[in-house]
């Protein structure tokens, strides 16, 4: 079984040899190939993927399966957010990848391991649901309380000078730029204009 390593810490003075170390002798006791090697040094882990580079790589490298098993320290190695972790977990899983956390003593090649992923899928899930409940709860009860949702409407000016620009032939996406408003805003005053002509 081919496994890749992760290495993160958060600051530049600390150093992830301890991590290396212990995660290559679990290597060496599992009887797993060392493929490959990703660290995000100085690297807090509330960042997200994009400023984590070995973290990106480390995804797209399991996207394309180059090894069976993820190896790292601890689980917030990985993330400190509750959502980028999820992620994480629903793209291995999803790509048949194995997971090893060193310090939780996690390893999802064994069935033990396994049952506790799908378990940790269970909750991701009833998380994401929580969410959308929240975020639909916060909505209704701005709507009942009379505030308007979405962008400010443009003004008057803003609109007769949309109009100017669409009147003499400018497109629409330059109508937008030159007027630093959305193309959606440009093509409902575009549709009022055809309206009112036909």
């Amino acid at each position: 079984m081919k496994a890749a390593i992760y290495l993160r810490v958060s600051t530049a003075e600390q150093t992830t040899d301890n991590q290396r170390r212990e995660l290559e002798q679990a290597c060496l006791r599992h009887g797993w190939t060392n493929a490959a090697v990703y660290e995000d040094a100085g690297i807090s882990g509330a960042k997200g993927k994009d400023a984590r580079p070995a973290f990106a790589a480390l995804s797209k490298a399991i996207a394309r399966r180059e090894f069976d098993l993820v190896a790292a320290w601890s689980v917030d190695r990985i993330g400190r957010s509750l959502i980028d972790l999820i992620g994480f977990l629903s793209d291995i899983h999803s790509a048949g990848i194995g997971l090893y956390l060193h310090q939780q003593g996690l390893d999802t090649t064994t069935p033990a391991g396994k049952a506790l992923f799908q378990m940790l899928g269970v909750f991701a899930e009833f998380e994401r649901a929580m969410i959308v409940e929240r975020v639909k709860a916060g909505l209704s009860r701005a709507r009942s309380q009379g505030k308007r949702l979405g962008r400010r409407p443009v003004g008057e000016a803003v609109v007769a000078r949309i109009r100017e620009q669409l009147a003499t032939g400018s497109g629409i996406v330059k109508t937008a730029k030159v007027l630093g408003v959305g193309t959606g805003t440009v093509h409902r005053i575009k549709r009022e204009m055809s309206a009112v002509a036909a």
